[in-house]
């Protein structure tokens, strides 16, 4: 069965599409095993084709398990980002059974296209997807254009780029074809930060000026040092406390969707963590799928090039949203970036737990304070050496 929807869909493509019958029955049928997909990894009975993935309860993670199924059952193979072009069964029908293939792949990911506002380019972390940045965007409102840069390679086809520099240089070309002049704004979490201070550098070096540059709970990983055995421990330990300290920050509803999201990002990471032990082992694996290898590969290599990264200075402002709290191992000198932004610094600290500020209901805090920052931003007021406030919860 599979088989032959592969073949019918591809020969879609190369043959005529004149009967429009025989292609709506091409639709209709992929349809129908598309809705079975979303059914079956969403837990639902049943799903309309015009209703949004998002709505449904879908999130990033879920994602990558409903892309690894589509390319299992069509034989083709889209990136996770096509879900902001396409986020219903009706839409991602026509991808499928389109006559003309879809564009070439690019780390430009159009997340919310509309708004009169300067658009907002926020970097990949690690994982490489930009979809943990949805929620982020709708807070901060449809006026707000928001782009992410996924990380190449997430197509399979494209080469993993090895250091920050080479990704910095191919997303500044990317940026500047959806705007060709400064000023940028531009952020990213965890590694994403790293990413969009050196391609604020890299922006300034050529001749372009940087609006704002925030980086959400970012360190400069250069300055850590390889952990000990009883830092693992210790960092493990801390962060099960601090999923616990987010848990019991929200209300009811957050409680539920935060505890939910984290079962799924365990269910996610699991076979990525284990394909990534089997592989120090130099072990094979015969359960681990082509999708999970190459997300494991993905993080591996980002991680790597995040810590080889050494950013040079900086000499624009450094705006940075940190957690209340922070790891024990991050408590070090010369880990934050006030020696870097020769511009000066300011700090938001926000009201969660490290690895809360992007889910909700946390997620809210920081598209407030982001707002507050990017309208200062563009109204041209400058950020102060040395501001710190901090946000209280639900500002």
């Amino acid at each position: 069965m599979t088989s032959d929807v592969h073949c019918q869909t591809m020969g879609m493509r190369v043959g005529s599409v004149s009967d429009s019958a025989k292609t709506m029955e091409m639709h209709d049928h992929v349809s129908r095993q598309l809705g079975g997909i979303w059914q079956h990894l969403l837990g639902v009975d049943s799903i309309g084709e015009d209703e949004n993935y998002f709505d449904l309860g879908g999130d990033s993670i879920l994602a990558v398990q409903l892309f690894a199924q589509i390319e299992k059952v069509f034989g083709v193979k889209l990136p996770v980002a096509t879900l902001f072009e396409a986020p219903t069964v009706a839409e991602l029908s026509k991808i499928l059974v389109r006559e003309t293939p879809a564009p070439g792949w690019s780390p430009l990911v159009t997340i919310q296209p509309s708004g009169s506002r300067p658009p907002f380019f926020c970097m990949h972390g690690a994982g490489g997807n930009v979809l943990i940045y949805r929620a982020l965007s709708l807070h901060l409102g449809l006026d707000q254009p928001f782009y992410g840069l996924q990380c190449q390679g997430l197509d399979g086809n494209s080469p993993l780029l090895e250091t920050v520099e080479d990704m910095a240089a191919l997303y500044m070309k990317e940026i500047r074809r959806v705007q060709p002049h400064g000023p940028y704004f531009l952020g990213g979490y965890c590694m994403g930060g790293s990413i969009a201070f050196e391609v604020a550098r890299q922006l300034q070096s050529a001749g372009e000026s940087i609006g704002l540059l925030a980086l959400f709970d970012t360190m400069n990983w250069s300055k850590l040092p390889a952990p000990s055995t009883w830092d693992k421990c210790y960092y493990n330990a801390e962060r099960i406390m601090f999923h616990l300290a987010n848990f019991f920050l929200a209300d009811y509803a957050g409680k539920t969707k935060f505890f939910r999201e984290k079962l799924d990002e365990l269910h996610y990471r699991l076979p990525m963590w284990s394909d990534m032990l089997r592989s120090k082992l130099r072990m094979t694996s015969r359960t681990s799928s082509l999708q999970v290898r190459l997300l494991s590969q993905i993080w591996q290599m980002n991680d790597h090039a995040a810590s080889a990264y050494i950013p040079r200075p900086y000499p624009g402002v450094v705006t940075e949203f940190r957690p209340n709290t922070q790891y024990r191992m991050f408590d070090r000198p010369g880990i934050k970036w006030e020696d870097l932004a020769r511009g000066g610094q300011e700090v938001v600290t926000l009201p969660v737990s490290p690895a809360g500020m992007l889910i909700e209901p946390f997620v809210r805090d920081l598209a407030f304070g982001l707002r507050a920052s990017l309208d200062r931003a563009i109204a041209g007021e400058r950020s102060v050496a040395g501001t710190d406030s901090r946000m209280q919860k639900g500002a």
